[in-house]
């Protein structure tokens, strides 16, 4: 089973634009439903894994779709906490190439307060990440589980997902996350949130550090560019994008978690320091592939299994 712990929120995502002599020029704003790990939970799922969310969601409309929507795709919901606090939400702005940027609204809300369930006995792998990992009291219980459930000889995995502006002190959290950096089997995260938590240094040479550190393999996802991986021999591996029509990249990198969870799954795969570069992009071909779909189309949208194989 795969665990994932961290946040579901709605994620308001700019629609058509409203009257200009009333609205001063202002978009609709939409709903989409989404989260970091909300959405790598999602997209394991669809592509057949048997995956699991860890969190706690609020029990206005927000957190009812959001329940229903798990349960619509398959994931299993029994470590659902539930609370009668809001539901986060981040207000996301578009730039012209379609890469989002993202306002939160995280006072009093219901994923901050996630309780620790104890050792999860049918976890094979636990995925955390994103705010779940920023905003406490709910940050330091997934660092304990982080820290226990790799000892249990869990596969753990983590995408920081840098949202800065929540962060208030940088230098702290560079340091929160190298000391992760030994209960980490699988890191994945864009070259920009890299660069960012190496200080500026270059995104690859920030990976062999971490690779070194501890981690068994680091995944970067680089946008049009593709993605790569560093081994725990310290080897680069690549693989292109798939081209497609991009209409947002919201989940992009979510997706990519999640598909990259289920191949690992489904070759029984838990230990990274046993594959090799072609192995690799073997694995990182299937999440660029998933990943092009969502990119296809508006909000996070991870593909099932079918669309994988239908897709050209």
């Amino acid at each position: 089973m795969i665990v994932v712990g961290g946040e579901a929120l709605v994620d308001l995502v700019p629609g058509e634009p409203l009257d200009s002599t009333v609205d001063g020029g202002l978009r609709a704003l939409l709903p989409r439903l989404g989260g970091g790990p909300y959405n790598v939970a999602l997209a394991a799922a669809r592509l057949g894994a048997p995956s699991a969310f860890l969190s706690r969601v609020s029990d206005d409309r927000f957190g009812q779709a959001l329940l229903k929507r798990l349960h619509e795709s398959g994931v299993d919901t029994a470590l659902v906490q539930r609370g009668a606090e809001p539901t986060t939400l981040a207000v996301v702005a578009l730039d012209e190439k379609g890469s989002a940027h993202y306002t939160f609204y995280t006072e009093g809300t219901a994923d901050r307060l996630v309780a620790d369930p104890g050792p999860l006995e049918d976890a094979t792998m636990l995925c955390l990440g994103t705010l779940g990992m920023v905003l406490e009291p709910g940050a330091s219980v997934y660092e304990t589980m982080l820290r226990r459930e790799s000892a249990r000889g869990v596969l753990t995995a983590l995408d920081p997902n840098i949202r800065a502006a929540l962060i208030g002190d940088a230098d702290a959290y560079r340091a929160r996350f190298a000391a992760w950096l030994p209960y980490v089997r699988l890191l994945k995260l864009s070259d920009d949130d890299a660069e960012w938590l190496a200080g500026g240094k270059d995104a690859v040479e920030a990976a062999k550090e971490w690779v070194a550190a501890g981690v068994d393999a680091v995944v970067l996802t680089r946008g049009a560019d593709g993605l790569a991986v560093i081994t725990a021999e310290g080897e680069l591996a690549e693989v292109p994008a798939e081209r497609v029509a991009v209409v947002d990249t919201i989940g992009a990198g979510d997706t990519v978690q999640g598909a990259l969870l289920t191949y690992l799954h489904e070759r029984g795969i838990r230990d990274l320091t046993k594959m090799d570069a072609e192995m690799w992009r073997a694995a990182l071909a299937f999440a660029a592939k998933a990943a092009s779909i969502t990119v296809s189309r508006s909000g996070a949208e991870p593909p099932t299994a079918e669309e994988m194989v239908s897709a050209v």
